[in-house]
Parts: structure tokens; C-alpha cells; sequence
């Protein structure tokens, strides 16, 4: 079997298919990359079992063949490579020769026939959406997720379709992300959990993708296909929370700033609260936000005044300086709307100007109770 290929090339994509090997696996066989040739057709593929992951390249090549490589191995040395051709082939007693410019380098490989098969999805669903457009709604559901094993539907994004309508949520009991499309059409009415994981790595390849992407599903697996790279998965099993019966409905209180103006203030005075509580509350009367932070042990504290649009009784409310900031930096809008009802009840950030109308993002952020002087 013999190859030539792109360093670079080769680097760009063996480096997006590592996120899927694990540090240490129960299998051999998954510490490696499956290379499949087949003429100029190069696919090379990773899976940890939960998640696989393919792409598809062009290559130089008249030979045919499978065989697995070790996969950090081949990218740590791919990265110190410039620019240039490299001829794989493969010699006797399990050894992958890699020619370049100014070197000759060996790697041992194994045979490919204990490598995981690829999931097939049976009675699936199926529908599409843009690439850019998805890679937006993972980031602003993702960080959101939990960590917790005691409760794993958390731990991943919850995708539910219904007739035009996408929905995709992401809380960790704490925080709650709620992403709306209204421009999705699929097969059937029908919902998911995806891993966070599978997630993390479909974000990375699709920010930059304008084709669209296919969605196969259905009760166990998901596999979303793009022009160059197919990612399969396991879902996580159970029932999601009944997330809209903690969204409060009625948010009388409205506080309308600049987004930047909120995040900065808020990561200047989260720096003085309790490492952790990450506290810090909101004294709103008239035009005039006061933000502060106080940590008792340490008698550090901070305070801020900002200028905003509130319409509302006046209010003091609690929250995580952290988790505020984590919702803040996953809005790409000028100016957020936080709307309230009682110190006790959670706040609800939403993007005061909208720049999708076929969109809809819902943040909701738990209060935290506020320290007594």
C-alpha cells in the first residue's frame, strides 16, 4: 500500500479526528487511526465506541488497503513537518514508512479488522440545516450543559423538532439555554440528547461550513454528514426535565443595557466576590444599575454603577458573577434585555435587537441568594 499526500493537509485533518481518541481506552485498537484506501480516495477514521468520526481526502495512489496507525504518534509528528509531499508505504513485519523532503521515518501499524465497525441507523429520521447555523446553536446551548453522572441528561443538548421548529436546550439546573430555529423542517416530530462531546468536536469543523448538514436519527445513534466529514454517536438515554415549566412567564421587571457594557462591569466586580458563591447582586432603581461584590473572608468588595433602560419596581437580586458572564460572551447582540420578577424567581437574558428573525434564544440564570449585612 502506498500514498502520497499534503502534510498539512493530512495534519488539518488527522488533528480534528484526535478530539475523538481518549487518553487511555479500554481497547488497543482505539488508541489508532483507521486509514482505508481505495485508489486517490484516502478515509481515515477515530471512535472511542460512544463516538465515531470519518473524513474523506484525496490522495496520490493506485493501491488499495486498510490498516490502523497510531493516532498521536502520527499527529505530533505531522505537526513539526513544513509545507510538503509526504509517500506513505507500507514494508514487512507491520511497518509504515513515511518519506519526506529530508527524512525517512517508521511507524508501526496494526491490521484494521479489530477496529469498530461503523453504527448503522436503522427506521431513522432525517433532516438538514446550514452548517453556520448549527455551530451557532451548539455554542449557545453547550456551555449551559452539566457534569454531573448522577443525572446524564444534563450532560448533553437536548434536540427537539416539531413541524418548522428546532429546539435545542442545555441547563445544568443552574442555567438554562433555550435556542429556537423556526426555519427547520423535519421527517417527523421527534426529540434527542446529544453528547457533549460529539458536540465540542461538530462545532469546531462546522463554524466555517456554509453547506448543509444532514441529521440521521433515531432512538439510540444520531449521524450528521457534511461535505467532508461524517461524526456518529450514541445518545444519551432518558427522559429530559420539563424545561418550559421553569421558564417564569410573567417577567414584569425589565432592565435593557449594552451587552459589553454588562460584561465588563460584571467581570471587574466578580473578581472581588466569594471564590465560591461567585455572588454578586443587582440593585436596580430608576436608570442606575449598581453592581457589587463582597467576600467576607478576604474584605474584598467592589461596586459599579451603569446607565441602562429599566421599567419596573425597584429590585435586589443575586446571581452568579460566572455563570452571567458565560451567557453574556454567547451573545453576539448589541444590547440584552433581562427581565425579572422577584429576588427569589430566576432572571431571563434575551437579545434586545434582534439579528435572525428566524431565531429565538432564551437565557435563564437561577438567582443566588444574597448575603444579609
Amino acid at each position: 500500500m502506498k500514498f502520497i499526500i499534503s502534510s498539512q493537509t493530512l495534519l488539518k485533518k488527522t488533528q480534528v479526528l484526535l478530539s475523538i481518541v481518549n487518553n487511555s481506552n479500554t481497547l488497543p485498537i482505539l488508541d489508532n487511526f483507521l486509514f482505508q484506501i481505495n485508489k486517490s480516495t484516502l478515509k481515515i477514521t477515530s471512535s472511542d465506541l460512544e463516538t465515531t468520526m470519518s473524513t474523506v481526502m484525496e490522495i496520490e495512489s493506485e493501491s488499495s488497503g486498510e490498516i490502523a496507525i497510531p493516532a498521536r504518534l502520527l499527529v505530533d509528528a505531522l505537526k513539526n513537518f513544513v509545507e510538503q509531499p509526504l509517500t506513505f508505504s507500507t514494508q514487512g513485519n507491520n511497518i509504515l514508512e513515511i518519506n519526506a523532503n529530508d527524512g525517512k521515518y517508521r511507524i508501526s501499524f496494526v491490521t484494521a479488522e479489530d477496529f469498530p465497525k461503523p453504527i448503522e441507523i436503522r427506521d431513522s429520521s432525517t433532516t438538514s440545516l446550514n452548517g453556520v447555523i448549527l455551530a451557532k446553536a451548539i455554542n449557545s446551548t453547550i456551555f449551559a450543559t452539566g457534569n454531573d453522572d448522577l443525572r446524564p441528561v444534563m450532560s448533553g443538548v437536548f434536540f427537539q423538532f416539531n413541524g418548522n421548529n428546532l429546539t435545542m436546550v442545555g441547563t445544568d439546573a443552574h442555567k438554562l439555554v433555550r435556542y429556537k430555529r423556526h426555519d427547520i423542517k423535519s421527517d417527523s416530530n421527534s426529540e434527542f440528547i446529544m453528547p457533549k462531546k460529539a458536540l465540542q468536536v461538530l462545532k469546531t469543523i462546522l463554524s466555517d461550513f456554509q453547506s448543509e448538514v444532514s441529521i440521521e436519527f433515531n432512538d439510540t445513534n444520531a449521524k450528521f454528514t457534511s461535505e467532508n466529514y461524517t461524526l456518529s454517536c450514541r445518545l444519551i438515554e432518558g427522559k429530559y426535565p420539563n424545561y418550559e415549566a421553569v421558564i417564569p412567564k410573567e417577567n414584569p421587571n425589565k432592565l435593557i443595557i449594552e451587552r459589553m457594557s454588562l460584561l465588563n462591569s460584571v467581570k471587574r466586580v466578580g473578581i472581588f466576590s466569594n471564590k465560591s458563591t461567585n455572588q454578586i447582586k443587582f440593585k436596580i432603581a430608576g436608570a442606575e444599575l449598581n453592581i457589587s461584590a463582597e467576600d467576607y473572608d478576604y474584605n474584598n468588595n467592589a461596586k459599579e454603577r451603569v446607565n441602562c433602560n429599566y421599567n419596573g419596581d425597584d429590585i435586589e437580586i443575586g446571581f452568579n458573577s460566572r455563570f452571567l458572564i458565560d451567557m453574556l460572551n454567547n451573545l453576539d447582540c448589541k444590547d440584552v434585555c433581562l427581565s425579572m420578577s422577584f429576588p427569589n424567581k430566576a432572571g431571563i437574558i434575551t437579545p434586545n435587537d434582534k439579528i435572525d428573525d428566524k431565531e429565538e434564544i432564551t437565557m435563564l440564570i437561577m438567582p443566588v441568594m444574597l448575603n444579609t449585612d
